[in-house]
């Protein structure tokens, strides 16, 4: 049985979000919400599947990636706790989802399905500014990476994406942030070995 508890840090993330979220419009928010637990390895979603639910991520890790028709899984987001995660095309148009988000941790996240979430909307006014906010969030988030793929070398791609996440290093393969760059682990090994020699090059006197 899902307890309060386990909601806390989603009312946090809803309260920080839109301040005027009142106490009866998170519980129309809470009474629609579902617990549901992901061991490692475990699918949240399935690519070629419809995407019902957005998950909250109350503790654990997890991967985005598509599988390509040779076989090959191209790694295109992480989660981690304290986001939203869902393949967002598939949610809102009822589509075939073309990713599959996988845990790389045992796993915790709390469920909206698509029908709940209309209801919520009709029923909780702030709810739709929530909605909003959080979508533009994510839309931003696509630009970025949109750009940096296009605009910059992968040497600084990755310099950048370990500036923001640092925490990738400890709980991500080497191979799984390569396949996010779009590069081999062989490759990222040599970007990974040219910035170390760069921090231990002695200062010219």
């Amino acid at each position: 049985m899902e307890t309060r508890a386990q909601f806390s840090r989603l009312k946090a993330f809803y309260s920080q979000i839109v301040p005027n979220l009142t106490e009866s419009g998170w519980q129309v928010c809470e009474s629609v919400l579902s617990v549901r637990t992901l061991k490692k390895g475990e699918l949240l979603q399935r690519q070629g599947a419809v995407c019902n639910n957005v998950s909250f991520i109350n503790k654990g890790l997890l991967r985005m990636y598509t599988t390509t028709a040779d076989g090959r899984d191209k790694l295109t987001e992480f989660f981690r706790e304290g986001d939203y995660t869902a393949d967002y095309r598939s949610f809102l148009l009822r589509e075939p989802s073309l990713t599959s988000i996988q845990a790389l941790e045992d796993t915790e996240v709390i469920e909206t399905s698509y029908d709940d979430l209309q209801m919520i909307y009709c029923k909780v006014p702030e709810a739709n500014l929530l909605g909003r906010l959080i979508a533009e969030e994510l839309f931003i988030d696509v630009c970025k990476r949109t750009g940096a793929q296009v605009g910059e070398p992968i040497e600084t791609q990755y310099n950048n994406l370990i500036a923001e996440s640092p925490w990738l290093l400890q709980r991500v393969p080497q191979y799984m942030i390569a396949s996010y760059l779009g590069i081999t682990p062989e490759a990222l090994s040599r970007i990974k070995a040219r910035a170390v020699s760069k921090t231990k090059r002695p200062e010219l006197v």
